[in-house]
């Protein structure tokens, strides 16, 4: 059986100390982790083209190997994420609000880290950095557990990451990665209370539900998003085409792909003949 337990509590000892550091000694981490990655793209390409070819010899589809791939201009944008989220303002210690009472006593609301986090995610190698800084950032270790596709992606960014934050002088158990892909692991981990102060599942409607439904650990639970195009009766129709076609098919893998499409009634009937025979080209499926 998977050892999860040692896993929790080496996030949690971590945790009481990243709590408790500063922004700088937070900072500098990311930084570290921006430029491990960009230092170490070619073991982590290496790793990806190895999830790659799983999957291809699995039969994943196309659209989730797309999810699934990484290239360099892939890696450079992951590092350009984690130096933005650098520049946004600390939130730990933030005072939201407070008042003082009649005894001099002050009350106030001020924001504090979580302590553990567990992430769920399926097969976007991009998340496990995003979830991994998102939660440095905010001074609260982690615990990621990323879907089977991308194993391989996923151990190399997180060993590069505990290296680069174990460089800034924080520790590496900061971020745990769960190397059990099995769905018996993933049970328990959802259940895992005395080590996991808060569980976030990212991804799919299904996945979220399985989450809700299965962990004994507080979740925040996530939209799975419906991207919508509307055609107004004042649209150029030839144009809302174009738009609706690249939205639909140029990447059909990324979150912010088409998925609904709205036509006001005045224009449907000579609009949606002209969209149908426009993404019956790429096999677009309509309900």
């Amino acid at each position: 059986m998977y050892d999860l337990v040692s896993l929790g509590k080496n996030a949690k000892i971590a945790a009481k100390t990243l709590g408790t550091s500063n922004t700088v000694m937070r900072n500098d981490a990311l930084l570290e982790i921006a430029d491990a990655l960009i230092v170490n793209r070619r073991d982590i390409l290496e790793a990806n083209r190895l999830d790659i070819d799983t999957a291809k010899t699995n039969g994943v589809r196309a659209a989730m190997i797309d999810r699934l791939t990484l290239d360099t201009m892939g890696i450079e944008n992951i590092a350009d994420a984690v130096h933005q989220l650098v520049a946004l303002p600390d939130p730990v210690g933030i005072v939201e609000y407070g008042s003082v009472r009649p005894n001099g006593m002050q009350i106030l609301k001020t924001k504090v880290p979580f302590g553990v986090i567990g992430m769920i995610y399926e097969a976007r190698p991009n998340v496990t950095v995003d979830a991994a800084t998102l939660c440095l950032k905010s001074g609260n270790s982690c615990i990621l557990r990323g879907g089977s596709e991308a194993y391989a992606t996923n151990k190399t960014l997180v060993a590069i990451m505990r290296k680069a934050i174990a460089k800034a002088g924080l520790s590496p158990d900061c971020i745990g990665f769960i190397e059990d892909t099995s769905h018996e692991t993933a049970t328990r981990f959802m259940r895992l209370s005395k080590y996991l102060d808060v569980l976030i599942p990212r991804g799919s409607g299904k996945l979220i539900n399985t989450v809700i439904e299965t962990a004994t650990v507080p979740v925040i639970e996530t939209g799975v998003g419906n991207c919508h195009i509307y055609v107004d009766k004042s649209a150029d129709l030839n144009m809302a085409v174009s738009l609706v076609n690249n939205g639909k098919t140029t990447r059909v893998s990324v979150c912010n792909a088409l998925e609904s499409l709205l036509v006001h009634k005045d224009v449907a009937k000579e609009f949606l003949p002209m969209v149908y025979e426009k993404l019956s080209e790429s096999n677009v499926e309509f309900r």
